[in-house]
């Protein structure tokens, strides 16, 4: 508990003063005292007002690992096109992604049962969204995966395309276009590293829900990159396409 509270001290002083603490203090032992730390910086902040968390991340490195999940502060979610004005980056990473939304209320019973099929009926629309990647740590994305992970797993903000009812694609073939200011064009085709943004979904569901909160109708979770982490600076306009779901716009 000392480690969990130290932790979230720090990671509480990096936001309100914008500026990054060393990663040495989160000598934290396992998953769940990182995510005692995500939810410790929440209500330091009243991010959700005592109420389930609106806005997600979630995925992994492949569909043997074990996924992550973090919730995301409201302030930090922005509607296409956006602007990042002022706000405090430490550095700009930039993810193309999958959000999807749900249709209906999750409760943790139906959560408890879902497989990917079923979870994916709970989806009412998806929409492109990049994913602006953060650190409050000195060593940034060189920090333990059990720091990164308390610091909301690398988030800095969450850039949202517009809706569009979800289909059966073929995402193997899927293609992704990004273009951050006069770099090189990236795209790619099939790169979600779970072969499926929905994949995501009844694990995602169950650590939501895991402490007897519904997951409301309406919530968002954003599915893994399709790119890697891209770099980005102060001033990029990033525009990233998925053919056939839609675009997203940052000026970061």
């Amino acid at each position: 508990m000392e480690t969990i509270e130290t932790t979230a001290v720090q990671l509480e002083r990096a936001r309100k003063k914008n500026e990054p603490v060393t990663a040495s203090v989160a000598l934290l032992p396992d998953a769940l005292s990182a995510y005692a730390v995500q939810e410790a910086v929440a209500a330091r902040f009243g991010w959700y007002c005592d109420g389930p968390a609106r806005y997600w991340k979630s995925g992994g490195p492949s569909r043997e690992s074990v996924l992550t999940h973090a919730p995301l502060p409201p302030e930090g979610i922005w509607l296409s096109p956006a602007e990042a004005g002022d706000w405090p980056f430490q550095m700009r990473g930039v993810e193309a992604e999958i959000a999807l939304r749900l249709a209906c209320e999750v409760t943790p019973a139906m959560a408890s049962e879902l497989d990917a099929n079923q979870a994916a009926k709970l989806v009412d629309a998806m929409c492109v969204s990049i994913e602006v990647v953060d650190s409050r740590w000195i060593e940034g994305l060189d920090a333990p995966a059990l720091a990164k992970l308390a610091d909301l797993q690398s988030h800095g903000a969450l850039v949202l395309g517009e809706w569009t009812p979800t289909r059966v694609l073929d995402w193997g073939q899927q293609t992704c276009t990004v273009q951050i200011g006069g770099q090189p064009l990236v795209e790619r085709r099939g790169t979600h590293p779970m072969n499926d943004p929905f994949f995501v979904l009844p694990d995602w569901l169950r650590h939501a829900t895991r402490q007897g909160k519904s997951a409301p109708a309406g919530t968002v979770v954003t599915t893994g990159t399709w790119v890697g982490i891209l770099s980005a600076a102060a001033g990029d306009h990033v525009h990233v396409t998925f053919e056939g779901i839609g675009q997203a716009s940052v000026k970061l």
